[in-house]
């Protein structure tokens, strides 16, 4: 074991150097690029499955749940010893530091489940643009930080383009596509409560036409269904690796289902129209003879942050129609 024979406060050493290590590198980084929201910590010591993220003047800090073999009081004594120790390092008081525990997800659908309704959010910038996010509230915060170069490439793409974003989520994704010039962007998502954040991130953004923005309330397996040919340009899909919503007519499974997913959007973009293809699912294999399309790419590398190199778990790809 890499802590075998060390004592609690031997292994609390150990956690502050790496923290301290991979704080310096990553907070440069950001600085650098002028990034105020990032993941600094992931898991990296075995003893410490910890995920924390800054969000400008806040801490994110997420367990993942381990057999970790202590009772409950020692185990609120060690997470309550680790809290000083990342507010040392990063400089930001306990008092601003969110603390979750994160189960070990097969599929990013858990990871919407609301665990309080504290309803505190909070404004962070990111290249410019406006999101709201909730550190107390979601296990995740609204904001995936992984896409932060999927949204900027998606950005530069959008112009006069009709866009829409599959299981949008807060839409993100479609703020930036709209900023950027979007001749419309149809967000869709299975849950009210993601839709409605996504049209408070429009509103902070002072985004604001009806006629171009749109936000549906639907099952995406069905909508696809519904789609004419040549209704989209471009297209963003970023889908849980499985759900079986009660609102949903069929259970998803991404594996299964996402050649169907893939092709029924394809039919429904313009000639050499663009789909991003993400999934969080760790042994996704992409069928590509199955699908129809004339050009795919694997651009996970090149999508990838800083701050997630060599702890990536999603695949992104992007598909061109014929």
């Amino acid at each position: 074991m890499y802590f075998a024979g060390m004592n609690q406060e031997e292994k609390l050493a150990m956690f502050r150097n790496r923290l301290a290590k991979v704080y310096k590198h990553r907070s440069k980084l950001a600085r650098k690029q002028d990034i105020s929201c990032y993941r600094i910590y992931d898991h990296d010591l075995p003893e410490f499955p910890l995920c924390v993220e800054r969000y400008e003047d806040k801490i994110y800090l997420a367990e993942y749940l381990r057999r970790h073999g202590m009772t409950d009081d020692e185990h609120e004594a060690w997470l309550q010893e680790c809290i000083p120790v990342i507010s040392e390092i990063t400089g930001v008081p306990e008092t601003q530091i969110f603390v979750r525990q994160r189960k070990k997800m097969s599929h990013r659908d858990e990871q919407y489940e609301k665990i309080a309704a504290k309803q505190e959010y909070i404004t962070v910038l990111e290249s410019g643009l406006k999101f709201l996010v909730n550190l107390s509230d979601y296990l995740d915060t609204g904001l995936f930080l992984d896409h932060r170069i999927t949204r900027q490439l998606i950005r530069e793409q959008v112009k006069d383009k009709r866009v829409l974003n599959l299981f949008c989520y807060t839409g993100s994704f479609s703020v930036y596509a709209a900023a950027a010039g979007a001749a419309s962007v149809t967000s869709v998502d299975l849950s009210k409560t993601y839709l409605g954040w996504a049209e408070d991130n429009f509103a902070i953004n002072r985004l604001k036409d009806p006629q171009r923005y749109h936000f549906i309330h639907a099952d995406v397996k069905q909508y696809l269904k519904t789609l004419k040919p040549d209704s989209f340009d471009l297209v963003i899909m970023d889908p849980p690796t499985f759900s079986n919503s009660k609102r949903m007519k069929d259970f998803l499974d991404i594996q299964r289902d996402h050649v169907e997913l893939i092709n029924d959007t394809l039919a429904a973009t313009s000639s050499g129209g663009l789909l991003y293809f993400s999934t969080n699912f760790t042994r996704f294999e992409i069928q590509r003879e199955e699908i129809q399309a004339a050009e795919i790419r694997d651009i996970t590398k090149t999508t990838t942050p800083f701050d997630f190199e060599g702890k990536l778990k999603r695949q992104c790809f992007r598909i061109t129609h014929t």
